[in-house]
């Protein structure tokens, strides 16, 4: 006996190839997000700490160039607030919902008592009476 092939069996092996595309997207641009993330931190942080170390053996570094390179690391900090909206997409709707100045205007504002109930998981719930619980 030989069984039929579903009509079905095209589509899901469609539908299983668009999730993975999608999947390996999703994974591409985390990558990418992670790789500049990293690269810039290495960019800013790497010359100071070469020249800390070089400065702990020989003393031979000048204090204005130290100065310069201990703020190029804080400037990375800075850019990390713009790196983060650039590339992720939750993110920058984050943002937009919780900072007035980055909100669509067509969404209403969250409540203060909202914001504490979702952080603090203490949502609405069922009332429930000790009866119930023991």
């Amino acid at each position: 006996l030989q069984v039929p092939c579903a009509p079905s069996q095209p589509t899901a092996g469609s539908e299983s190839r668009r999730f993975a595309n999608k999947h390996s997207k999703k994974a591409l641009k985390a990558s990418l997000t992670l790789g500049i993330l990293l690269g810039m931190f290495f960019v800013a942080w790497l010359p100071f700490f070469v020249t800390n170390v070089t400065q702990a053996v020989c003393g031979c570094v000048p204090a204005g160039f130290f100065d310069v390179l201990t703020w190029l690391g804080y400037c990375n900090s800075t850019m990390n607030p713009i790196i983060y909206p650039l590339f992720m997409r939750d993110f920058k709707r984050a943002m937009g919902k919780y900072l007035p100045c980055c909100r669509r205007s067509g969404e209403p504002r969250p409540s203060a008592i909202s914001l504490s109930m979702r952080n603090s998981n203490s949502g609405p719930r069922a009332a429930t009476s000790l009866k119930n619980v023991l």
